[in-house]
């Protein structure tokens, strides 16, 4: 008798802890990109990336320190605190790091935090081939005391047009040996290549990378006229013995003929 009361209870219960769970986990600290970051980029080139965090003070304490690494040259960090769209404070920083203190109970309390960044693509230091050469855009943290939490951290691949050549040149190689089923001497020059490229001699990687392509492209037609001929040779092999058989129940009638006469 007294389960359906019981029941309507359970339930009431259950939409009470969903709403308070939908209560706790709207308008939490979160954080997307205006526009994208990119993959890769020229050394030299210029990269804008704009970070907008909603609800800067929902999850992490009300005062904390916002920090942002970056190994982009020529640095511009703009950090803009909003609040129903307006501006209520804003700090540029010229360094490739910033530490910028947050405290929503003073004159930064806001709906919504932007980090405009700016710079330029570095200089290659080091050259290498698998896995490809990357720097970090951008690296955020949120720092409380001792605890320092990493939110977002972004990296692109960075090239000249030599080394961009020269991996191309590589890549071709290998897709031309990877086609042709596998060949020892173009793989090998493919891995000369690969050194000259990660010492960066980028004109002598595009040459052994064109031989090693060559080289496979070559026996891949090597084995395919070899194939070739053995087809050829097997239909003249088959001709042969179709003819000598036609022959033969030819000259088996005639001979049958006759010594019925």
């Amino acid at each position: 008798m007294n389960s359906i009361p019981c029941s309507r209870a359970t339930a009431a219960l259950l939409c009470i802890v969903g709403l308070l769970a939908v209560a706790g986990t709207a308008g939490a600290f979160t954080l997307s990109t205006d526009g994208s970051v990119p993959n890769e980029t020229a050394v030299g080139d210029e990269v804008t990336v704009t970070y907008v965090i909603d609800d800067p003070y929902t999850g992490p304490p009300s005062e904390y320190t916002l920090r942002g690494e970056t190994q982009l040259e020529d640095v511009s960090w703009t950090v803009e605190v909003l609040d129903r769209g307006n501006v209520v404070y804003d700090e540029t920083y010229g360094t490739q790091s910033f530490n910028q203190s947050m405290d929503g109970e003073g004159d930064q309390d806001g709906d919504e935090v932007r980090i405009v960044l700016e710079g330029t693509a570095p200089a290659v230091e080091n050259y290498t081939y698998e896995p490809r050469e990357n720097y970090t855009v951008a690296t955020l943290s949120r720092v409380t005391g001792s605890n320092e939490n990493e939110f977002r951290t972004d990296s692109a691949h960075h090239y000249t047009n030599q080394s961009r050549e020269a991996r191309d040149a590589i890549d071709a190689a290998g897709a031309a040996i990877q086609e042709a089923g596998g060949n020892s001497e173009a793989e090998g020059l493919r891995q000369n290549a690969i050194s000259a490229y990660e010492n960066g001699n980028f004109g002598n990687a595009i040459d052994l990378a064109n031989q090693a392509q060559n080289s496979a492209q070559q026996a891949q037609q090597s084995q395919q006229t070899t194939q070739t001929l053995l087809y050829a040779a097997g239909a003249v092999v088959l001709l042969l013995l179709l003819g000598g058989g036609g022959y033969y129940l030819y000259s088996q009638s005639q001979e049958d003929d006759y010594s019925k006469l």
